[in-house]
Protein backbone atom coordinates (compact mmCIF):
# COMPACT_ATOMS: atom_id res chain seq x y z
CA UNK A 1 0.00 0.00 0.00
CA UNK A 2 1.50 3.20 -1.59
CA UNK A 3 1.92 6.31 1.39
CA UNK A 4 -1.17 8.02 0.01
CA UNK A 5 -2.98 5.50 0.64
CA UNK A 6 -2.16 4.77 4.48
CA UNK A 7 -2.51 8.53 4.97
CA UNK A 8 -6.17 8.64 3.46
CA UNK A 9 -6.96 5.08 5.56
CA UNK A 10 -5.34 7.15 8.85
CA UNK A 11 -7.98 9.95 8.23
CA UNK A 12 -10.75 8.02 7.38
CA UNK A 13 -10.05 6.62 10.66
CA UNK A 14 -10.10 9.76 12.23
CA UNK A 15 -13.71 10.41 11.56
CA UNK A 16 -14.44 8.01 14.39
CA UNK A 17 -13.11 11.05 16.99
CA UNK A 18 -14.92 12.36 19.87
CA UNK A 19 -13.23 15.61 19.23
CA UNK A 20 -15.99 17.52 17.23
CA UNK A 21 -12.52 20.13 16.08
CA UNK A 22 -10.02 17.03 15.00
CA UNK A 23 -13.54 15.06 12.78
CA UNK A 24 -13.51 18.41 11.01
CA UNK A 25 -10.30 18.81 9.98
CA UNK A 26 -9.88 15.37 9.01
CA UNK A 27 -13.47 16.15 6.80
CA UNK A 28 -11.37 18.55 5.41
CA UNK A 29 -8.30 17.03 4.32
CA UNK A 30 -10.29 14.25 2.83
CA UNK A 31 -11.93 15.43 0.45
CA UNK A 32 -9.22 17.24 -1.92
CA UNK A 33 -7.18 13.87 -0.81
CA UNK A 34 -9.66 11.55 -2.10
CA UNK A 35 -10.80 12.63 -5.07
CA UNK A 36 -7.42 11.94 -6.30
CA UNK A 37 -7.41 8.64 -5.04
CA UNK A 38 -8.33 4.86 -6.45
CA UNK A 39 -11.43 3.03 -5.13
CA UNK A 40 -11.85 5.30 -2.43
CA UNK A 41 -15.93 5.43 -2.70
CA UNK A 42 -15.83 1.74 -1.45
CA UNK A 43 -13.60 2.08 1.14
CA UNK A 44 -15.97 5.12 2.39
CA UNK A 45 -18.89 2.83 2.01
CA UNK A 46 -17.46 0.51 4.10
CA UNK A 47 -16.47 2.40 6.92
CA UNK A 48 -20.12 4.04 6.39
CA UNK A 49 -21.49 0.66 7.20
CA UNK A 50 -19.09 -0.01 10.03
CA UNK A 51 -19.79 3.07 11.80
CA UNK A 52 -22.68 3.94 14.80
CA UNK A 53 -25.69 5.52 13.47
CA UNK A 54 -24.36 9.17 15.57
CA UNK A 55 -21.19 8.51 14.12
CA UNK A 56 -21.67 8.10 10.52
CA UNK A 57 -22.31 11.97 9.21
CA UNK A 58 -18.69 13.02 8.94
CA UNK A 59 -18.45 9.84 6.71
CA UNK A 60 -21.09 10.44 4.92
CA UNK A 61 -20.10 14.18 4.42
CA UNK A 62 -17.05 13.43 2.43
CA UNK A 63 -18.68 10.41 0.62
CA UNK A 64 -21.21 13.18 -0.97
CA UNK A 65 -18.33 14.91 -1.94
CA UNK A 66 -16.74 12.23 -3.98
CA UNK A 67 -19.09 9.85 -5.27
CA UNK A 68 -22.82 9.68 -6.45
CA UNK A 69 -25.13 10.03 -3.47
CA UNK A 70 -26.20 6.15 -2.28
CA UNK A 71 -29.41 5.65 -0.13
CA UNK A 72 -26.83 4.71 2.97
CA UNK A 73 -25.06 7.99 2.66
CA UNK A 74 -28.55 10.08 2.10
CA UNK A 75 -30.01 8.32 5.26
CA UNK A 76 -26.95 9.21 7.31
CA UNK A 77 -26.92 13.07 6.34
CA UNK A 78 -30.54 13.02 7.11
CA UNK A 79 -29.61 11.44 10.09
CA UNK A 80 -27.05 14.51 10.76
CA UNK A 81 -29.89 16.91 10.50
CA UNK A 82 -31.48 15.81 13.80
CA UNK A 83 -28.47 15.96 15.94
CA UNK A 84 -28.33 18.13 18.80
CA UNK A 85 -25.08 19.95 17.70
CA UNK A 86 -26.35 22.56 15.30
CA UNK A 87 -22.73 23.56 13.49
CA UNK A 88 -22.82 19.65 12.45
CA UNK A 89 -26.78 19.88 11.55
CA UNK A 90 -26.10 23.51 9.50
CA UNK A 91 -23.07 21.98 7.81
CA UNK A 92 -25.10 19.14 5.98
CA UNK A 93 -27.42 21.21 5.65
CA UNK A 94 -25.72 24.00 3.28
CA UNK A 95 -24.28 20.20 1.80
CA UNK A 96 -27.62 18.74 0.73
CA UNK A 97 -28.92 22.71 -0.48
CA UNK A 98 -25.47 22.64 -2.40
CA UNK A 99 -26.33 19.03 -3.61
CA UNK A 100 -30.33 19.25 -4.67
CA UNK A 101 -29.08 22.72 -6.92
CA UNK A 102 -26.50 20.85 -8.51
CA UNK A 103 -25.93 17.60 -9.32
CA UNK A 104 -28.51 15.35 -7.31
CA UNK A 105 -32.03 17.45 -7.43
CA UNK A 106 -33.53 14.19 -5.70
CA UNK A 107 -32.43 15.32 -2.59
CA UNK A 108 -35.41 17.85 -2.63
CA UNK A 109 -37.54 14.84 -2.83
CA UNK A 110 -35.92 13.23 0.51
CA UNK A 111 -36.04 16.36 2.05
CA UNK A 112 -40.25 16.42 1.49
CA UNK A 113 -40.62 13.34 2.90
CA UNK A 114 -38.24 14.35 5.72
CA UNK A 115 -41.08 16.59 6.60
CA UNK A 116 -43.44 13.42 7.18
CA UNK A 117 -41.21 10.91 8.98
CA UNK A 118 -37.97 13.09 10.62
CA UNK A 119 -38.08 14.18 13.99
CA UNK A 120 -39.05 17.87 15.16
CA UNK A 121 -35.07 18.78 14.40
CA UNK A 122 -35.28 17.19 11.02
CA UNK A 123 -38.45 18.51 10.48
CA UNK A 124 -37.14 22.07 10.81
CA UNK A 125 -34.04 21.65 9.56
CA UNK A 126 -35.77 19.93 6.22
CA UNK A 127 -37.75 23.01 5.94
CA UNK A 128 -34.76 25.57 5.83
CA UNK A 129 -33.27 23.34 3.36
CA UNK A 130 -36.20 23.29 1.08
CA UNK A 131 -36.14 27.22 1.23
CA UNK A 132 -33.02 27.33 0.21
CA UNK A 133 -33.11 25.05 -2.64
CA UNK A 134 -36.17 27.18 -3.88
CA UNK A 135 -37.84 24.15 -5.49
CA UNK A 136 -40.75 26.36 -5.66
CA UNK A 137 -42.53 23.74 -8.35
CA UNK A 138 -41.90 21.25 -5.67
CA UNK A 139 -42.78 23.38 -2.45
CA UNK A 140 -46.13 24.23 -2.37
CA UNK A 141 -47.53 21.37 -0.73
CA UNK A 142 -44.48 20.48 1.29
CA UNK A 143 -44.72 24.35 3.26
CA UNK A 144 -48.29 24.27 3.93
CA UNK A 145 -47.84 20.64 5.46
CA UNK A 146 -45.37 22.27 8.06
CA UNK A 147 -47.49 25.37 8.96
CA UNK A 148 -49.60 22.62 10.53
CA UNK A 149 -46.75 20.55 12.10
CA UNK A 150 -47.16 19.09 15.49
CA UNK A 151 -43.99 21.03 16.58
CA UNK A 152 -44.43 24.58 16.73
CA UNK A 153 -40.82 25.65 15.90
CA UNK A 154 -41.52 23.91 12.89
CA UNK A 155 -44.36 25.92 11.88
CA UNK A 156 -42.26 28.66 13.02
CA UNK A 157 -39.59 27.84 10.21
CA UNK A 158 -42.25 27.04 7.85
CA UNK A 159 -44.11 30.59 8.40
CA UNK A 160 -40.69 32.51 8.58
CA UNK A 161 -39.63 30.45 4.96
CA UNK A 162 -42.34 31.67 3.02
CA UNK A 163 -41.62 34.90 2.32
CA UNK A 164 -38.98 33.35 0.14
CA UNK A 165 -42.34 32.27 -2.15
CA UNK A 166 -44.13 34.86 -2.65
CA UNK A 167 -46.78 32.61 -4.62
CA UNK A 168 -46.94 29.67 -2.17
CA UNK A 169 -47.14 32.72 0.90
CA UNK A 170 -50.41 34.56 -0.48
CA UNK A 171 -52.12 30.73 -1.44
CA UNK A 172 -51.18 30.16 2.10
CA UNK A 173 -52.32 33.38 3.72
CA UNK A 174 -55.84 31.48 5.18
CA UNK A 175 -53.51 29.34 7.48
CA UNK A 176 -51.53 32.60 8.45
CA UNK A 177 -54.68 33.92 9.19
CA UNK A 178 -55.47 30.40 11.16
CA UNK A 179 -52.12 30.61 13.12
CA UNK A 180 -52.63 34.16 14.38
CA UNK A 181 -55.92 33.88 15.95
CA UNK A 182 -55.62 30.13 16.76
CA UNK A 183 -52.30 28.67 17.12
CA UNK A 184 -51.48 27.66 20.49
CA UNK A 185 -48.03 29.05 20.86
CA UNK A 186 -47.03 32.12 20.97
CA UNK A 187 -43.85 32.08 18.69
CA UNK A 188 -46.20 31.04 15.82
CA UNK A 189 -48.96 33.80 15.76
CA UNK A 190 -45.78 36.41 16.07
CA UNK A 191 -44.42 34.73 13.11
CA UNK A 192 -47.80 34.49 11.16
CA UNK A 193 -48.80 38.39 11.79
CA UNK A 194 -45.32 39.51 10.36
CA UNK A 195 -45.62 37.49 7.56
CA UNK A 196 -49.06 38.67 7.00
CA UNK A 197 -47.67 41.57 6.68
CA UNK A 198 -45.57 40.71 3.38
CA UNK A 199 -48.02 38.41 1.77
CA UNK A 200 -51.24 39.32 2.62
CA UNK A 201 -51.25 43.06 1.86
CA UNK A 202 -54.70 44.44 -0.13
CA UNK A 203 -56.94 41.69 2.03
CA UNK A 204 -58.97 43.46 4.10
CA UNK A 205 -59.52 40.47 6.46
CA UNK A 206 -55.50 40.42 7.29
CA UNK A 207 -55.80 43.60 8.23
CA UNK A 208 -58.92 43.40 10.68
CA UNK A 209 -56.73 40.00 12.11
CA UNK A 210 -54.18 42.33 12.75
CA UNK A 211 -56.04 45.33 14.14
CA UNK A 212 -57.56 42.48 16.76
CA UNK A 213 -54.20 40.93 17.02
CA UNK A 214 -52.51 44.38 19.01
CA UNK A 215 -55.33 44.21 21.49
CA UNK A 216 -54.26 40.92 22.58
CA UNK A 217 -53.13 39.93 25.98
CA UNK A 218 -50.34 38.19 24.51
CA UNK A 219 -47.85 41.25 24.65
CA UNK A 220 -45.28 39.03 22.25
CA UNK A 221 -48.42 39.01 19.72
CA UNK A 222 -49.55 42.77 20.22
CA UNK A 223 -45.90 43.76 19.36
CA UNK A 224 -45.87 42.37 16.09
CA UNK A 225 -48.89 42.77 15.12
CA UNK A 226 -48.13 46.49 15.72
CA UNK A 227 -44.76 45.79 13.41
CA UNK A 228 -46.86 44.23 10.55
CA UNK A 229 -49.27 47.38 10.46
CA UNK A 230 -46.82 49.90 10.17
CA UNK A 231 -45.13 47.17 7.03
CA UNK A 232 -48.52 47.30 5.77
CA UNK A 233 -48.85 51.02 6.12
CA UNK A 234 -45.29 51.56 4.25
CA UNK A 235 -46.51 49.58 1.50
Amino acid sequence: MDEESVKLDLLIQALDQPDKKAVREAVEALIPMAKGVRNVAARLCAALDAAPAEKRWPVAYVLAHVSPLSTPCVDALKGALGLSDPDIRWAVALLLVRLAKKPEPAVAAHLIELLHSGSPTQRRMAVYCLRDIGAQDLLGAALQHALADSDPLVRVAAVTSLKAFPGIGRAATDQLLRLVSEDLDSRVRASAALALARLGAGRSDVRAALDDATRSNDPILSKAARAALKILEKR
